[in-house]
């Protein structure tokens, strides 16, 4: 435990939360869910499923309704072909990651991470006895992992690469020709497993499709263990359900370990999710349109601000600043901004605006802002921002 640190993104929250209780007034571009209502169709299966006695202990696995439902998600979104006995139900998608390297990592065993990534990703390898190979996928590369960058990376303890597309937190995200090319790559290294999380799935702002790595190619299917749920793409982040599917002997390891651990997912969120998956998605163009709406306004108004820019993402709901231009500018107290953790911190003490440096993510200096939030709200942040730029010396 001594080698990890905690989430900054969960670190910041509480620090927000106290910042509050104190009476500061502070917006926050922190949070990374949905702030729309989970669908009622949903909610309303929930309690259904409370007032059907539906409250006891489901399989350690999943309830087989769920399964199959998921079964059909991924055959019908993803173009992949699973069975129930190949998906195991979980507390959230970071639960389904979690439990992955911690039944597949012996000590030394190396995990690709294309950062920026996901603040977790390293430390959850840390947890589990390996060593998180941090790969720089710059903004002149759009973020994003190339084969040759892969290829540098790989070595006989190599256990796993991580592909996260659309991204958190940079939004980016892979065409069918750019994961074609990674399995080139990967079809080279048969010890390299692919964890591929599709949290962000279905929050896209581009015309490309939903190209999955292992629907294009079939080979790497053996190999490649899928993380999904329901949080981002349902506004069903509290509810606390994921899913993994992939190899039978994985996914047994994962069922394994999960009922000497947490045992089942919760039965009445089950039933939500079975909703979910099975129910109308007619909600989802409209949430995307509204998240593309304010992803363009804030990408105007930061742009109007000197010494900051932003590349526009291709999905999620984040965008990943860059504040190269404030580096070494010094506030009217005088204190110098030396990285991009100075810069989130001034903002944050002078401009009672909260995000997230772009060290946490593995690639500075950057910082994070989340657009899940009202255009009020952003339209507010970054006036406060451009205020306490223009204050710099």
């Amino acid at each position: 435990m001594r080698r990890i640190k905690p989430s900054p993104s969960s670190a910041g929250t509480d620090r927000l939360a106290q910042l509050r209780r104190e009476g500061r007034d502070i917006v926050s571009l922190m949070i990374g869910e949905p702030d729309f209502d989970t669908p009622e169709h949903i909610r309303r299966a929930a309690i259904a499923a409370i007032d059907g006695g539906q409250t006891r202990y489901t399989q350690t696995a999943g309830t087989p309704a769920l399964r199959q439902a998921i079964c059909a998600k991924l055959a019908r979104d993803n173009g992949l072909a699973y069975t129930p006995g190949d998906i195991v139900v979980t507390v959230g998608a970071k639960h389904a990651i979690f439990n992955a390297l911690a039944v597949t990592l012996e000590p030394g065993d190396e995990v690709i991470v294309p950062a920026p990534y996901w603040v977790s990703y390293p430390d959850m390898v840390l947890a589990c006895d390996g060593t998180p190979v941090a790969v720089v996928c710059p903004e002149s590369a759009g973020f994003l992992l190339t084969p040759a960058a892969l290829e540098a990376a790989i070595t006989p303890r190599t256990r796993w690469l991580i592909l996260n597309s659309p991204s958190n937190p940079t939004g980016a995200a892979y065409t069918a020709a750019q994961l074609r090319a990674l399995a080139d790559v990967l079809l080279r290294h048969p010890q390299v497993m692919v964890l591929a999380d599709d949290i962000y799935e279905h929050i896209r702002f581009t015309d490309t499709g939903n190209p999955h790595i292992a629907a294009l190619e079939p080979a790497l299917k053996a190999r490649t263990l899928v993380v999904n749920g329901v949080s981002k793409t349902f506004a069903m982040t509290g509810w606390r359900i994921g899913y993994a599917a992939g190899p039978t002997p994985l996914i047994a390891a994962l069922d394994m370990l999960q009922s000497q651990s947490t045992s089942g997912a919760c039965s009445i969120s089950q039933a939500a999710a079975l909703a979910a998956l099975n129910g109308p998605m007619d909600f989802l163009p409209g949430w995307v349109a509204t998240y593309r709406q304010r992803r363009d306004r804030a990408i105007e108004l930061i742009r109007a601000i000197p010494g900051l820019s932003c590349k526009v993402p291709d999905g999620a709901f984040y965008l990943y600043v860059n504040c190269a231009g404030l580096i070494g500018r010094r506030t009217p107290g005088g204190r110098r901004l030396d990285c991009d953790l100075d810069v989130a911190l001034y903002f944050l003490e002078e401009a009672g605006v909260a995000v997230i440096g772009g060290t946490a993510y593995g690639l500075a200096p950057y910082f994070r802002i989340s657009i899940a939030t009202g255009i009020e709200v952003i339209d507010e942040a970054l006036r406060r921002i451009a205020a306490a730029v223009a204050r710099l010396d």
